[in-house]
C-alpha cells in the first residue's frame, strides 16, 4: 500500500505502534516517544492529541533526542474515564504522575493550545523538572482570556454536542485548512481525518466537551501559570505560527513576551498547528534552546 492509499486506521496503527501503553492512576495511557538522549516533553491541547507532535518528535529524535508526548485522559489513544476531572489543574498533576511513570526525570518542555496552561501550571509545580521552555501558540493569562469563536459553540449544553457531531471525515478537512494548516493539501487526507477517529474515538468526544467546559480562569490559576516563565531556572522561548486565526500574534504572542519577559518571538508563517507545516523549524529551536540550558544552572530538587 502506497502513501497515498493508507487509510485512516493505518494511520492511527502506524501512529501507535511508535509509543507504547503504561497505567497511570489506573488510566491506560498512550505515550509516543521516538529517540535516546535528553528527554523533551511535548504537551498537547486540543482538539488534538500525541499525534499533532509525531513530525516534531522524529525530527527531534534525529538530532539525538528522546521525544515524548503523553495523550492525555480522554484525548487520543489514553483511555476516557468519566469520572476523571478535565480541568488545567488535573491533566498537570496527571501529566506529573505519568511523567514518573515513564520515569522521566528532567526533560526540555514544549507546550501548545490548553497544553500552555496544563505545562505552565506542570512546571511550576515542579520547577526543578524542567530543563528549557518552548512556549507554542497558546495563552497565559487565563483571566482575561477570550475563547475564539471556533471554541465557543463547545461551552453550550447541546449545541456543544450538535457542533461535534458536525466534525467529520467531509468537514474536518475545510475546517482543518481554514484553522489549522494553510497547505493542508500537502498531507495525506487519511492523516487529516485521523485528528477526527482520534478525538471521538470511544467516547464520541464527550471527554472534550467536559474539557472544554471546564476552562480555569481564577487569578490563583493565572499566578501559578506565569510562575512558570518569571524568574525561572531555565530559559524560556516563544515559538508563533503568525498565521493562526484563533490565537493571534498581535493578542497572545505578545501576551506571552511581555508575562515571560521576552526580547522576541520566533515567529512562523504557520496556523494554528505549526507542528503540522514548521516541524524542522521547531525541532531546530528546541534543540538550540535545549543546548543553551547547559550554560545556566538548575535548581537541584529540594
Amino acid at each position: 500500500m502506497t502513501r497515498t492509499e493508507r487509510t485512516v486506521e493505518a494511520v492511527i496503527k502506524e501512529h501507535e505502534a511508535l509509543g507504547r501503553y503504561v497505567d497511570v492512576n489506573g488510566i491506560r495511557t498512550f505515550a509516543l516517544s521516538q529517540g535516546r538522549g535528553e528527554t523533551v516533553l511535548c504537551v498537547h491541547g486540543v482538539p488534538t492529541s500525541s499525534f499533532l507532535y509525531r513530525k516534531v518528535i522524529h525530527s527531534l529524535s534525529k538530532k539525538g533526542y528522546k521525544g515524548v508526548c503523553i495523550d492525555l485522559p480522554g484525548f487520543g489513544l489514553t483511555e476516557r474515564p468519566e469520572d476523571f476531572e478535565y480541568t488545567f489543574s488535573n491533566f498537570a498533576d496527571f501529566l506529573y504522575d505519568a511523567a514518573r511513570r515513564l520515569k522521566l526525570k528532567k526533560f526540555h518542555l514544549v507546550v501548545h493550545d490548553i497544553g500552555g496552561p496544563i505545562g505552565f501550571a506542570f512546571a511550576a509545580r515542579h520547577m526543578n523538572r524542567i530543563m528549557s521552555l518552548t512556549i507554542l501558540n497558546t495563552w497565559i493569562d487565563v483571566v482575561n482570556f477570550k475563547k475564539p469563536a471556533v471554541m465557543r459553540p463547545f461551552e453550550k449544553r447541546i449545541l456543544g454536542e450538535t457542533e461535534l457531531k458536525m466534525i467529520s471525515h467531509v468537514t474536518w478537512p475545510v475546517m482543518f485548512k481554514k484553522m489549522a494548516v494553510e497547505n493542508s493539501s500537502r498531507i495525506p487526507m487519511a492523516e487529516v481525518n485521523a485528528y477526527v477517529d482520534l478525538l471521538k474515538r470511544v467516547d464520541h468526544g464527550k471527554a472534550f466537551l467536559k474539557t472544554m467546559r471546564s476552562f480555569d480562569s481564577t487569578k490563583s490559576f493565572r499566578d501559578l501559570c506565569y510562575k512558570a516563565v518569571q524568574n525561572v531556572p531555565y530559559p524560556v522561548q516563544a515559538i508563533w505560527g503568525d498565521k493562526d486565526p484563533g490565537l493571534p500574534y498581535e493578542t497572545y504572542g505578545e501576551e506571552i513576551k511581555r508575562v515571560a519577559g521576552l526580547k522576541e518571538v520566533q515567529r512562523l508563517p504557520s496556523r494554528h498547528f505549526l507542528q503540522e507545516e514548521a516541524w524542522l523549524s521547531i525541532a531546530d529551536q528546541v534543540v538550540e534552546l535545549a543546548k543553551s540550558s547547559h550554560l545556566k544552572p538548575i535548581k537541584k530538587e529540594a
